[in-house]
């Protein structure tokens, strides 16, 4: 599964994000929205720090993620947190109905939904989660952007008090799929004891076209109400890796 012996070290590896930013960020679009408060379905919550983050407006949150280990990490922020709650499951096949004011979906998680029939399903899902009028807002990789600039070998490095990382993504474009196979390969050294363990994984990502969205978003029962450069609303361009949309159930 992808993400399970991942978890562990997720946030030590993304400790550089800065989740409050973000968190202030989709705030300030479910407000623009006419969502100032309420409740939130969360698809791919991960380890729960922007659910977290948006409690702190008052909103209560649903978190879903099919990795048990992600999930076991965001737990321990819901043990002190009445406002969140924290569910496993797969993002195609959610079985709420109507009690959502809003849905959000962040980190390029709908990239992680390959084919098309599946992000019609989750947009389906989506829609009958949510309230009439609710919205949904995720980021993806845009296709544009990612053919223009090529995926390249990244290397991070990261240390704590208890480890050193080493993180090699290799990526492999698969034009005909609209996908890019990224190959992980970690490092963890203990400071301890010198072990290092290795943990490969391959992290299937598709890249979407505003066209798709749009598509598939009225099939879905939803409006495309705005795309833009997540953190920065630029607008899209072949300098847009990470594009976000805003939908409207209608």
């Amino acid at each position: 599964m992808v993400f399970d012996e991942y978890a562990a070290y997720y946030d030590l590896l993304y400790r550089d994000k800065d989740y409050v930013k973000e968190a202030d960020y989709i705030y300030s679009k479910l407000k623009k929205n006419g969502c100032s408060d309420g409740s939130i379905l969360e698809l791919g919550c991960g380890t729960g720090k922007h659910a977290d983050l948006l409690s702190g407006y008052e909103y209560t949150v649903l978190g879903i993620d099919a990795s048990v280990e992600m999930l076991n990490q965001a737990q321990k922020l819901a043990n002190n947190n009445p406002r969140l709650t924290f569910r496993h499951g797969d993002i195609r096949k959610i079985n709420v109905h109507g009690e959502f004011d809003a849905c959000i979906s962040l980190f390029h998680v709908m990239s992680y939904i390959n084919t098309e029939n599946d992000f019609l399903q989750v947009l389906t899902n989506v829609n009958r989660s949510l309230k009439d009028g609710g919205i949904f807002i995720f980021d993806t990789w845009y296709g544009p952007a990612v053919l223009s600039q090529l995926p390249e070998v990244r290397v991070k490095r990261f240390s704590d008090e208890v480890y050193n990382i080493t993180r090699i993504a290799e990526p492999v474009v698969k034009e005909r799929d609209n996908i890019v196979e990224v190959h992980y390969d970690i490092f963890v050294e203990e400071h301890i004891n010198g072990i290092i363990k290795e943990i490969k994984e391959m992290h299937s990502m598709r890249y979407w076209f505003l066209e798709e969205i749009i598509r598939m978003s009225k099939e879905a029962g939803f409006v495309c109400t705005d795309d833009f450069e997540f953190g920065t609303d630029k607008t899209l361009s072949l300098d847009t890796w990470g594009s976000c949309f805003v939908l409207k159930k209608v």
